[in-house]
């Protein structure tokens, strides 16, 4: 029981000495934990971006659809064999087929507004050719579908060219390279933070060792361990992590909050600000954890490497 008083007296301590440090250096401390503010929160930034992407491109996924208009003078079998080959397609969810008399009704009823275009088809036969309306699994393996489409057999079933292609086809592709790259970029900016956050907090700890030479030195000779040496600067360190944590979360709860505010009615937006500020509020706890898990972790490891590399030549010249 006495062993374990001496722990807890000794835990006590170092976490006071720790706290101490961090106001004694504070001047320090707010330029380390700036830095990993800006860390924490493009981390955060990052994870919310990827799923409010993902929940884009599954939209896209819901809406985007290839039509192959056919010809005609294609056959029932000619046309199953199509929608059941098309059915076989790895990427391809489903596949619908829509006949010449439901595309009229179709066209009817999107234009139901527009008089003359109405008047203009009714005074004509049905122009309009039977089409399968295909669904894919993935917007970005999208060509595996066009590739079976353009195989000369497929080609000569088919009336015009399939609605993937021309400017349709562009603004597709460049929305899911626009996701990709956000993607990468996002992560790039993570790691590059992280390690600035590191550095930084690795030099602090460097001076904070430099300035107090004489006081280790002492405290080395009267016996103290290297752990109760070395404990208060990860204490200082895991403080400066917490710190920044809590206030990245409040800095992006803010930031969603606001933007959602002012920026809900936009037509524009490709970045769905409504699902992130959604998606933040319903994982708050999950993401405030997991940020001071961060906050904590980059802290205590840059501590580590520190006074490793520094306390025990500093305290042993």
């Amino acid at each position: 029981m006495s062993d374990l008083n001496h722990r807890l007296i000794t835990q006590g301590r170092i976490i006071k000495a720790g706290c101490q440090n961090f106001v004694r250096n504070l001047t320090l401390a707010i330029a380390a934990m700036a830095v990993m503010v800006i860390t924490l929160t493009i981390i955060l930034f990052s994870v919310v971006a990827n799923a409010t992407f993902a929940n884009t491109i599954q939209g896209l996924n819901d809406k985007i659809d290839i039509s192959v208009y056919l010809k005609d003078d294609v056959t029932d079998e000619e046309r199953d064999k199509l929608i059941e080959d098309t059915k076989n397609i790895q990427n391809v969810r489903s596949v619908e087929y829509v006949s010449k008399d439901q595309a009229l009704e179709d066209y009817k009823k999107a234009n139901a507004n527009n008089l003359d275009l109405l008047l203009a088809i009714s005074q004509t036969d049905n122009p309009l050719p039977a089409s399968l309306r295909v669904k894919p699994r993935d917007v970005n393996k999208i060509d595996e579908i066009k590739a079976f489409l353009d195989r000369g057999d497929i080609k000569a079933l088919q009336s015009d060219e399939t609605s993937y292609s021309g400017e349709r086809q562009v603004a597709i592709d460049k929305i899911t390279a626009a996701t990709s790259f956000f993607q990468k970029a996002g992560a790039i900016g993570v790691l590059v933070f992280a390690l600035v956050s590191m550095l930084i907090i690795f030099n602090t700890i460097r001076m904070t060792i430099f300035n107090r030479r004489d006081e280790l030195q002492i405290m080395r000779l009267l016996g103290a361990s290297t752990s109760y040496i070395r404990g208060p600067f990860i204490v200082e360190t895991v403080i400066y992590g917490i710190i920044a944590a809590l206030l990245s979360v409040s800095l992006c709860e803010t930031i969603f909050n606001g933007a959602s505010y002012a920026l809900d009615e936009s037509s524009l937006l490709v970045f769905d600000i409504t699902f992130a500020n959604d998606y933040f509020a319903k994982n708050f706890w999950l993401i405030l954890t997991v940020q001071l898990a961060i906050g904590i972790l980059i802290g205590a490891v840059s501590s580590i490497i520190a006074t490793r590399r520094y306390l025990k030549f500093k305290t042993t010249k």
